[in-house]
């Protein structure tokens, strides 16, 4: 038995199981049925994905001709906006408002975040519940934007404060106004803008399809079959 185990298949031994188409056909059907059967009894979640628009205006915001530069901007700049999204300001807001969630629950393959550094934010809500992942993702979506805007206000309101410091620097009531807006503000620069594109409607899918399980199913029990055949075959000899 040892000797067959570690012993190599031999040339007709492969050349024997490439003919055997009727081994091939039954085998993936056989792995597609396991992939089938096991969708229906332990399925995936239903995943929503929400989309918002976000425009740096990097042309307005870093008037610097260099690449290089504009590039550590853009990378810079969705950084602070994806703190914002997974801060626990946004978080508990979005559990407050869906309800029997917690921020830790939302963090953990609950809420996903694809985005690129400029153009169409993508928030993705899991979910067995296809309604529940529904609104999960549109209420994170809504709750960064309303966020985002608030810092933008801030980032305006801060800068005309320090204008008007800077002509009155005795003022104690700006000295005040400055040092709240600083404590509030989230870094976010002012030319910045952003929309919702896609909060209602989102038509949750399974995260994996059947047409994958059946597929990545078939190639796994084939490939398996092929292989107990070629260790394990009857026609081999220690």
């Amino acid at each position: 038995m040892k000797k067959r185990l570690f012993a190599p298949p031999s040339i007709d031994d492969l050349i024997q199981l490439l003919q055997a188409w009727r081994f091939w056909v039954l085998s993936g059907l056989v792995g597609a049925l396991l992939g089938g059967l096991t969708y229906f009894v332990s399925p995936t979640d239903f995943r929503a994905r929400a989309t918002v628009v976000v425009d740096f205006n990097m042309e307005q915001a870093w008037l610097v001709d260099s690449d290089r530069e504009l590039f550590y901007y853009l990378e810079r700049e969705a950084r602070k906006l994806e703190e914002v999204a997974w801060s626990d300001t946004t978080l508990a807001k979005v559990a407050d408002e869906v309800g029997d969630v917690t921020v830790s629950d939302l963090r953990s393959d609950v809420l996903e975040l694809s985005e690129p550094a400029d153009g169409g934010w993508h928030f993705y809500a899991n979910d067995p519940d296809p309604a529940r992942a529904e609104r999960l993702a549109s209420v994170w979506a809504e709750t960064f934007v309303a966020e985002v805007r608030d810092g933008i206000e801030t980032a305006v309101a801060l800068d005309a404060a320090r204008n008007a410091l800077a002509s009155n620097p005795a003022d104690e009531e700006l000295l005040l106004r400055v040092s709240e807006l600083e404590t509030k503000s989230l870094g976010i620069t002012p030319e910045l803008q952003i929309s919702p594109a896609q909060i209602n409607d989102l038509n949750p899918q399974r995260r994996v399809s059947l047409a994958n399980y059946i597929f990545a199913a078939a190639v796994i029990f084939t490939t398996l079959s092929a292989l107990f055949i070629l260790f394990f075959g009857t026609g081999r000899r220690a």
